[in-house]
Order: C-alpha cells, then structure tokens, then sequence
C-alpha cells in the first residue's frame, strides 16, 4: 500500500505536467492561473521530493531530464485515465439532453406548444433551447440540432426540409371589420401593413416579393410598420395594428383559435422553409435521432 510519504502533491504533478508540456514555466502559470515564481517553486520542491532534476534549466527555457521525459509520459497517461473515471462517475446518473437552436418564431409558435408531446413520450431526455432573433447559427459548438429558415444549403452540414415556405396576408377579426373586405391585394394596401425587416441574405417572404409574384406594384396607402422580430410582428397583428405577413405551419395554431384571419387565396410559395440541421458528427447520437425523427413525424401530422 502507498503511505503519503510514497507520493508528492497532486498539484505538484499537475503542475509539473503542465510546465513539462509547454517546456515553460510561464506558460504554466498562465494556463494554471497563477505566477511563474510560484510555478518554480513547485517544480523546485517536487525535484526535492524525488531527489533528481526534472528540469534543465537552458537559455530562455528549460528542457527535460531523462527522468523528466518518464514522469511526463506517466503523468498525463494517469491524468488521462482520471479524468475518463470523473466523467464516467458524474455522467452516469445524469439525464441525456440535447442542445436544441432555433429562432425565437419557430420556438414561441411550433416548437413550445409541441415540446410538452416529446417530453411525454421521452421523460428522460432534458432539452436545452437555445433561441435567436433571426437564424441560429449551425456551427455553435454546443447545438446538437438547429431548425433555420433557409434554402436548405448548409455545407458540411445535414440539412432535411420540415416544410415549406407558404406565406399569405393575415389580420386581426377587428382589423377585417374595419378595413375590409379584403377582395384582392390592392384592397389590402389600404390598410396599415406590417413588415418584418430582411437583411440582403436572409431569405423569408416579403411583402414586395408576394405582390410581384402576384404580378402586382407594391404601392401601400397606409403607414407601414417595420419590426426585426417576428413574435413581436405577429402580437401587433392579433392586436389590430395591421395586415402581416403569415406563414403557413408556423401560424396555424394562431388561425385555429381565430386570433387572426387567413387570406390563402393571395398565398405564395417557395422553395425555401425550415430545415433541421445536424453536424455529421452528431448523425449517429441515438437522442439526436430521437428529437430529429420526432420533429419530422410533427410535421406530417
């Protein structure tokens, strides 16, 4: 059996590895938070303790003994181990989860009243939402999956369609009795129009887009209201403030409680939609699967 006097301080071998790896001690005071005199100091007393140089001390540096060369390679071997045994004893009883991204439109209208089904029929599995104004962005190091709104060309990533863009103009009930009837599109520009603003590479519909895919000048009468955030377009909507644009999917929640009225007859369609997309590192986890596969069997319900 091992006595404490069979081994030095833990944080002396940790510090001896890490000034060892980068040949440096001030390099491992930095990487280790602390002063390079302290380092030394460390390296110094576990030299003492084995009785033999670890360290050459050379011109702007150091290098390795030979004995040196040995308790770096067995360090971090061990370290290697112990950190496998940590993490396998603090993940063991710990819930799987998945980082889901996504913007905050999609989350507030499709994925939040949809979420609660999932987590039925899988109460073990935690999920983390990450929410952003506009796109998520698919390379964050922590998302497991994203669901954007694009033309479904994400290289080096796994890009599958959930549905299609369907967009057509919606009203509140009170906004149609006092601006309608709305018979056809001119007749809509005469009431205040809601616009969603578009950066150069985002690729939603727009009102000036609908009008000319209608064959139609886009010539409102009315003020135009523009927002940068969809949830807060929508709620302007329902509130009467004006004619939106709507998605098709995204809103239907919203038109089956009849907070607003539809117009699918000035409806229309893209190539674009929402797309789940995965890195194909993540392909193969079994819960990335799971939600992936949940997703798409929501979508065709």
């Amino acid at each position: 059996m091992f006595s404490e006097s069979d081994m030095p301080p833990l944080q002396m071998l940790v510090v001896f590895e890490s000034s060892a790896r980068h040949l440096s001690f001030t390099a491992a005071a930095r990487e280790l938070g602390t002063t390079q005199p302290a380092i030394s100091q460390q390296v110094k007393a576990l030299e003492q303790f084995l009785n033999t140089p670890l360290f050459r001390r050379v011109y702007r540096g150091v290098e390795l003994t030979d004995e040196g060369h040995i308790l770096l390679k067995t360090t971090q071997s061990s370290f290697t181990e112990l950190r496998k045994v940590i993490s396998f004893i603090r993940n063991k009883h710990k819930k799987p989860r998945i980082n889901v991204a996504t913007d905050f439109a999609f989350a507030a209208y499709w994925l939040m009243p949809r979420l609660p089904e999932f987590r039925k029929q899988f109460p073990n599995v935690d999920i983390r939402l990450h929410t952003a104004q506009s796109n998520a962005d698919v390379a964050l190091q922590d998302i497991d999956l994203a669901i954007v709104f694009s033309d479904g060309r994400q290289k080096g990533f796994i890009s599958e369609k959930l549905f299609d863009e369907i967009a057509f103009p919606v009203c509140s009930p009170k906004l149609l009795e006092e601006y309608g009837p709305f018979d056809s599109l001119e007749a809509i520009t005469r009431a205040p129009l809601l616009k969603l603003h578009a950066e150069p590479d985002e690729k939603w519909m727009v009102w000036e887009k609908l009008f000319e895919q209608h064959n139609m000048l886009w010539s409102p009468s009315q003020t135009v209201m523009e927002f940068d955030n969809y949830t807060l377009l929508v709620q302007a909507a329902i509130a009467g403030q004006g004619v939106a644009l709507g998605w098709g999917s995204l809103l239907d929640d919203i038109l089956a409680a009849e907070l607003l009225v539809a117009f699918p007859e000035f409806a229309t369609h893209s190539s674009n939609g929402y797309f789940s997309v995965l890195s194909m590192a993540r392909e193969d986890d079994p819960i990335v699967s799971q939600f992936k596969q949940w997703l798409h069997q929501q979508c065709l319900s």
